[in-house]
């Protein structure tokens, strides 16, 4: 059974039926027209969180893994679809829904615990357990995050360029 509220968690560059589009993509809009869809970039995800996705276009799931911004996926394409490795992978930053246990006062901090730059950090509060406090400058977008939250609590958004 799909879970339709986890597969809405992560909201970033869009691609085919709503999916998580790759890093370091130009554009939707060349990566539909262009995409072979031979699953290069699939077999050289290193964390196997490019799917095979609706239409047979790959995909990023950050409910299964992070993305360890390797640039592999690019490096495999022989389509002119990606930017230069030095170039952000795209810019994004996290958000908590209310679902977060933090939020209802239940000690958890799983999010900041798998977060490397620590773009997650937890602020004591007087009569609370330690809350949230999103340092949005030092996310890189690698969703390492998402798969350990126990209340499916975060979101990744794309930012406007």
């Amino acid at each position: 059974m799909v879970d339709l509220v986890r597969r809405k968690l992560v909201t970033l560059a869009r691609g085919p039926a709503g999916q998580l589009s790759l890093p370091w993509l130009f554009s939707q809009q060349q990566f539909v027209d262009a995409c072979t869809r031979c699953n290069k970039c699939v077999d050289a995800c290193e964390t196997q969180i490019i799917q095979v996705g609706d239409g047979g276009f790959p995909h990023v799931d950050l409910t299964i893994n992070e993305c360890t911004l390797c640039y592999r996926c690019a490096s495999v394409c022989s389509e002119p679809l990606f930017k230069a490795e030095p170039e952000a992978p795209w810019q994004a930053d996290i958000q908590l829904t209310d679902r977060c246990l933090a939020l209802q006062n239940i000690d958890c901090r799983s999010c900041a615990d798998a977060c490397e730059p620590m773009a997650i950090q937890f602020k004591p509060i007087i009569g609370k357990v330690a809350q949230p406090n999103l340092q949005t400058e030092s996310c890189t977008g690698c969703g390492a995050c998402i798969s350990p939250c126990p209340a499916d609590a975060i979101n990744l958004v794309l930012r406007e360029t």
